[in-house]
């Protein structure tokens, strides 16, 4: 991986790839993207598809510092999710940080429909975030988290989070999460994969939804392997 922008450098060390993706003192929500060329979220039906080994390394190293990471239920199935999330390497940097071997891992439902493979012997307890009014059909290992009425109350979520001392928010979609994070202006971070590919009509971006006001975030840096280009913007400078 090297640094386009800023200062321009040669191949990034592991070191100084993870310190390109901090932990901060304060809370954080963070989310990892992925697009093609042409703005597109998935390429036949997956994002996955869009990626390729740098982006899974990336995406491993921003797990590996997050306390929790959430994902929507429809992008579980689709993207054929299991419950660990993380490699032997990477918790064992957790443990030498001071960190719990795996990060918590969380589910976003409406509908309370979720995958038998997320709940398939798990390294850490799951979470489930839902609201009162979904169908609570969950083995009992889940905890199980309300945040609203009827519908899912995204800055709830955000606060029942870090009640439990999970404050280092990592969000990998999918876009209709997304978009409900922006319309409650709670994303802090983007980190967006740009695929070189030209996945053409039809698919979806990267964030689906009512109309919201647009968000400004401010470039930190442009990393590429030499086929994508990896971005990061910050909430602030």
């Amino acid at each position: 991986m090297r640094r386009l922008s800023p200062d321009p450098a040669g191949e990034l060390p592991d070191s100084d790839l993870l310190a390109a993706y901090p932990r901060t003192d304060s809370p954080l929500l963070r989310v990892n993207m992925i697009t093609s060329l042409d703005g597109a979220a998935t390429l036949e039906g997956r994002s996955g598809s869009l990626g390729g080994p740098a982006d899974q390394d990336l995406m491993k190293r921003l797990r590996m510092q997050a306390d929790v990471v959430v994902v929507g239920a429809g992008t579980i199935r689709v993207e054929g999710y299991g419950a660990t999330l993380i490699d032997a390497d990477a918790q064992a940097w957790r443990v030498a940080n001071g960190l719990t071997p795996h990060p918590r891992f969380a589910v976003v439902t409406r509908g309370g429909d979720v995958p038998a493979k997320f709940f398939a012997d798990p390294p850490a307890r799951p979470i489930v975030i839902t609201h009162a009014a979904a169908p609570h059909d969950f083995p009992e290992a889940a905890e199980v988290i309300d945040c609203g009425d009827s519908s899912v109350d995204p800055a709830v979520m955000v606060a029942e989070l870090a009640t439990r001392g999970l404050t280092q928010i990592l969000c990998e979609g999918g876009p209709h999460l997304l978009g409900s994070l922006l319309a409650a202006d709670l994303v802090d971070e983007l980190c967006l994969t740009v695929s070189p590919t030209l996945a053409g009509p039809g698919s979806v971006r990267i964030v689906s939804g009512p109309p919201t006001s647009p968000h400004r975030l401010h470039p930190a840096h442009v990393l590429t392997d030499g086929t994508h280009l990896y971005l990061r913007h910050t909430r602030t400078p």
